[in-house]
């Protein structure tokens, strides 16, 4: 089908908004929507879009960004202080995975350099999609999270070598030793001339643009040295997400790394969603349909021979069973680098069995989520000693809280809930803290703090710390998903106890005390007040009169403090720009409202509130119905943008 090239673009665009809404409320990856999109609209299905030279080296970009986010993640410090689970368990899964790899493909028929480099695609785990697994389930300080954050880290550093490696192989057998000499010879002296002259110029030439303090020619900026360096790496034969990569490493030494990291995460996303379009609309149905057989041996080899070496590998290492088992069935699905490896293949696979290899890695990728979600019943079910540790667990939290009354349960102990624990030390009301950092809990428990290891998000953990005879649960981290799970567990056991619970803004602070919060303490309006009252006192206000001050404005649940103005730079794109806000309407001479008071206006109808009214200099913050507005005044008004809208309208021209 021929459509014009905007064409194009705006039913990829539509389609691609569509399908990744759908998967979201699902639940499930961004990643695989953008596959599908790609696969339904590719060559092979609806042939909609074109696959041709232009597309391809257009997703070469993402695959660009994608590597330079991995480089800014990059740090040595952080890279020595992983060093056992990063060198030790990511180095030796990397390549005890890629030899039986190879070895297994090589005798199911491939030729070595093309058993090697479907290998080395499979090998690599999505980091994106499993980092933000743990971070939503609260497993990043957890045995197997560490664990598998190591290994991402050493698999994201093994495609830079893998990179070069690769399209390598695909030269003649007689002219590889030389290749991968001239390759290797290349790579080292790009990287010293990058590294040494990099490191020196990099934090000068940014300070250089920063000093101009606009924010369009720092973005023109990072794009120039992230493509600048893509372009020499390519034009020294090595690959544009080497150079990427790169640039992304030497930015990271800067203290511009996440202002960086910030202004490029739109071009990113975006373009590693097209590179994902790009690789579905590889997929050749008809090819899967004849092979689907293989597709389901090479998928099922793939989960098999990972988990079993990532097992082995853990266990060797000193790990638990119980962790090594949850560490395999997180990582043996594969990634998105898996994909890029496979771009770089050049003639070494059969259509065919390329086709074989991205429908396996398209289908793990699927099923990654549904193997993390499993993973606890799993080790529940088939190791035995998890259900000691689990009882032991559960024991040490009733050993705890067995002899409290009336005590105060802690869900979380951070810097927050030990500062929450000093308070409650010096009026002498016992509490029971549980947190999932062994570290933290080994360190407090040692200086006498009353805190144990269990997370709080589950049900018998609660139970355990004597929810039945507590007085108050104080959830103490600013994660509003996982309060609301230790909301629902605590009303589902003992619905009366009250609930205090840390938010961001008041936005969550609404929906959490809807969904049952007693009291709730959002940080914005808390840091707000105390700013305010230090302004008050140090301007020379009786403290006395501060204080009342403070206690009015809580006990009007932060009325006047509800929302913020918005400036120019707020992007309307952002979600904080759709959120209440604030917004004056000056009674100019001629406007409807002149000579009405509040009440006649029945702003509430529109869902706008009145915070003040200010008249001759002086603000009314609690303005009744009664209040009647004459020219002049200035309204402050609390509401959405779209209600603020009718409500300016209704103001100033009535109706």
């Amino acid at each position: 089908m021929n459509h014009h090239a905007l064409e194009l673009l705006l039913l990829l665009l539509a389609v691609a908004v569509a399908v990744v809404a759908l998967f979201r409320s699902l639940n499930l990856p961004t990643v695989l929507a953008y596959l599908a999109v790609g696969a339904v609209l590719g060559p092979h299905a609806a042939g909609v879009v074109p696959d041709n030279d232009s597309a391809r080296y257009l997703a070469e970009f993402g695959v660009v960004f994608l590597m330079f986010s991995i480089g800014l993640e990059f740090s040595l410090p952080r890279l020595f202080a992983m060093k056992r689970t990063v060198l030790g368990l990511g180095g030796l899964q990397v390549t005890v995975s890629l030899a039986v790899g190879t070895l297994l493909l090589w005798m199911a028929g491939l030729a070595p350099a093309a058993a090697f480099a479907a290998a080395g695609a499979v090998v690599m785990s999505s980091t994106a999609l499993l980092s933000k697994l743990l971070t939503d389930r609260l497993e990043l300080d957890a045995p197997h999270g560490r664990a598998v954050i190591g290994v991402l880290l050493f698999q994201d550093l093994a495609v830079v070598p893998l990179l070069i490696l690769i399209p390598a192989l695909s030269r003649p057998a007689e002219m590889l030793a030389m290749t991968l000499g001239v390759a290797a010879l290349k790579a080292a002296v790009v990287l010293f001339i990058m590294l040494y002259l990099g490191q020196r110029l990099m934090r000068p030439w940014f300070t250089v643009v920063a000093r101009r303090k606009s924010s369009e020619l720092f973005m023109l900026n990072v794009l120039l040295v992230t493509l600048g360096l893509s372009w020499i790496t390519e034009k020294a034969g090595l690959s544009m997400a080497l150079g990427a990569f790169l640039a992304g490493m030497l930015i990271s030494e800067t203290e511009y790394r996440y202002q960086v990291e910030e202004d490029i995460k739109p071009f990113r996303d975006v373009l590693v969603g097209f590179f994902l379009v790009t690789v579905g609309m590889l997929l050749d149905f008809d090819v899967l349909a004849e092979h689907a057989w293989l597709v389901l041996a090479a998928l099922s080899g793939l989960l098999a021979i990972k988990f079993a070496v990532i097992f082995g590998v853990s266990r060797a290492m000193g790990d638990s069973t119980s962790t090594a088992v949850r560490s395999g069935l997180w990582l043996c699905a594969g990634g998105e680098f898996g994909f890029v490896l496979l771009g770089q293949t050049g003639g070494l696979l059969s259509a065919s069995a390329f086709q074989i290899f991205v429908a396996a890695l398209v289908l793990s990728l699927l099923i990654a989520p549904l193997l993390v979600q499993v993973s606890d019943k799993v080790v529940m079910r088939f190791v035995a000693s998890e259900w000691l540790m689990r009882s032991m667990e559960l024991t040490r939290v009733a050993a705890q809280s067995m002899r409290n009354e009336r005590h105060v349960i802690l869900c979380g102990f951070g810097r927050s809930g030990q500062y929450m624990a000093r308070f409650l030390e010096q009026e002498g009301i016992g509490y029971i803290a549980l947190d999932i950092d062994p570290d933290l809990v080994r360190e407090a428990a040692a200086a006498g703090s009353t805190v144990v290891f269990g997370d709080s998000a589950r049900r018998e953990n609660l139970v355990a710390a004597g929810i039945m005879r507590a007085s108050v649960v104080v959830v103490s981290f600013n994660d509003l998903q996982s309060t609301l799970r230790v909301m629902h567990h605590v009303q589902a056991i003992r619905p009366e106890v009250p609930i205090v619970a840390r938010a961001a803004d008041e936005n969550e602070m609404e929906r959490l005390l809807d969904s049952g919060a007693t009291e709730v303490v959002p940080e914005m309006l808390e840091a707000s007040i105390m700013l305010a009252s230090h302004t008050l006192a140090l301007s020379g206000v009786p403290l006395s009169r501060v204080i009342r001050r403070m206690r009015d404005i809580r006990s009007q649940r932060y009325a006047l403090m509800r929302g913020f103005f918005h400036g120019t730079s707020e992007s309307a794109d952002r979600p904080e720009a759709q959120q209440e806000r604030l917004q004056s309407i000056s009674l100019t001479p001629g406007a409807w409202a002149i000579g009405l008071t509040l009440g006649d206006l029945h702003l509430e109808g529109l869902g706008v509130t009145v915070s003040a009214v200010r008249r001759r200099g002086i603000r009314a913050t609690e303005p009744g119905p009664e209040t009647r507005l004459a020219a002049g005044d200035v309204l402050v008004l609390l509401g959405g943008p779209a209600d603020l809208a009718l409500a300016e309208l209704r103001v100033l021209k009535g109706g």
